[in-house]
């Protein structure tokens, strides 16, 4: 596990609310624009018993645990979940879908990847569906996710941080003419929490 920690759930729909986030380590996918690298090499990472892990959850008044990365879906989270889901926490995943889905879900944010696809069983499961804008074509690439996700799934369009200046005026005109979408900021980096 790379690193844990309550704070604000900074993105999508259930941004602003309060969440005991575990990031673990490892992850293939690769995106050139990864703001958490040094989660890639899972060995960098100490392994965690849950039992230890849940003790330090539950030192904090949280409701909400999110499960992110990395690529969380490398590792099988079906006693993670269940310990968590036992003890009454919701439980979130954030995923690029490349990988099986393992664990009790209360809500799944899938938020797919060029680098690597996400496998078809997910995307009718996805709650929210996230995708990072980096360039004019990936208005389309996230069409294309769009009509394979439940009609149900929340729909946002994010600007990748770096290219944020010039992404976010074109993703607001975006949504004007496609209102089926909604705009996600990374709040937690305006309000400087983890």
């Amino acid at each position: 596990m790379m690193e844990h920690f309550y704070t604000l759930q900074g993105e999508g729909f259930h941004q602003g609310k309060a969440a005991y986030f575990i990031r673990l380590g490892g992850c293939d996918v690769g995106c050139v624009w990864c703001d958490v690298k040094d989660s890639w090499d899972a060995e960098k990472h100490p392994r965690i018993e849950v039992g230890g892990l849940m003790s330090e959850v539950e030192k904090t008044p949280a409701q909400i645990v999110v499960i992110t990365g990395g690529e969380p879906l490398m590792y099988d989270l079906t006693e993670l979940t269940r310990q968590l889901r036992s003890a009454g926490y919701k439980t979130h995943l954030e995923t690029s879908g490349a990988y099986p889905l393992t664990g009790t879900w209360d809500w799944i944010c899938l938020s797919p990847k060029k680098f690597k696809a996400p496998l078809s069983e997910i995307l009718p499961k996805a709650n929210e569906l996230k995708v990072i804008i980096f360039n004019k074509s990936d208005f389309a690439w996230a069409e294309d996710y769009r009509s394979q996700v439940s009609q149900d799934c929340k729909l946002y369009l994010q600007p990748e941080w770096d290219k944020a200046a010039q992404m976010t005026p074109l993703i607001i005109d975006y949504i004007k003419a496609h209102p089926n979408w909604e705009l996600s900021l990374q709040i937690h980096k305006y309000i400087n929490v983890p």
